[in-house]
């Protein structure tokens, strides 16, 4: 693992900066030889981040700064999952310093089925991957003592949202159904919108109530580091999953284009 801030590492005052501010965006890339899919819509959730969240509005030669310092911490690791991280620098009312950290890349695999719990909560500015995530860590961990794998929150209007890091996707039976919510649009997810409908893979955004769960016959977990994980359950209802939701997102993210570093 590597981790460099503003392209070299982080002193100890730093760190500690970092480490006791809960306070910055983010986001996650997989880099299979040193390419990503979906560049331009991380670059530009960063950019929406910064300027909602720092008042700092990134611009072209700044995107081009955030790359070399990605391609720096990177080195001459081909693959890897890679985080950026934007966080307050020395003087919180200036522009935000740059974490880039560098680990493992994902499995290929998507790993197994999730039996998942339905909790009440809504993510404070939904919009954004930020790292206010105290509450829905609380809520991972109450869903983990229930005797489940992760949690899916519901709205306090009865309306399914996103889980703790992941979009979720259900399948009617004849199309991919995404919850029309106040939600994180992850890149996998629109990514993955825009390659069915270049595909004529039919799909709909559209409110999900709480209430029609049990009428669908498959849910997948959707992030960036795996683009279809099936879910095996919500609550005590299994799904009876025949394999459709999972071969029609893997089909549609087999087509998405892969971006050079």
């Amino acid at each position: 693992m590597n981790a460099e801030l503003n392209g070299r590492p982080p002193d100890l005052a730093e760190l500690h900066r970092i480490a006791t501010l809960n306070y910055g965006h983010y986001t996650s890339l997989q880099v299979r030889d040193h390419r990503v899919r979906g560049l331009a819509l991380h670059l530009a959730r960063l950019a929406d981040g910064a300027e909602e969240l720092f008042g700092h509005r990134i611009g072209v030669a700044e995107e081009h700064q955030l790359l070399g310092l990605i391609r720096h911490a990177l080195g001459d690791v081909r693959d890897a999952s890679v985080r950026v991280t934007f966080v307050p620098g020395p003087d919180v009312q200036g522009p935000p310093d740059v974490l880039v950290s560098v680990s493992e890349p994902a499995p290929a695999e998507p790993g197994p089925p999730l039996r998942v719990q339905t909790v009440r909560y809504e993510r404070e500015l939904p919009e954004h991957k930020h790292q206010a995530t105290m509450g829905l860590n609380y809520r991972l961990r109450e869903a983990r003592l229930a005797g489940f794998d992760d949690a899916l929150f519901v709205g306090h209007d009865g309306r399914v949202r996103e889980g703790t890091a992941w979009n979720v996707a259900f399948w009617d039976g004849g199309q991919v159904v995404w919850p029309d919510a106040p939600v994180l649009r992850g890149v996998t997810m629109v990514l993955l919108q825009i390659a069915m409908s270049i595909n004529g893979i039919p799909w709909r955004l559209r409110p999900v109530d709480a209430e029609e769960l049990s009428g669908f016959a498959a849910a997948a977990a959707v992030s960036t580091r795996s683009a279809a994980r099936p879910i095996a359950s919500i609550d005590e209802l299994p799904l009876k999953d025949d394999g459709l939701l999972g071969e029609t997102l893997r089909a549609a993210w087999a087509t998405v284009p892969w971006d050079e570093l």
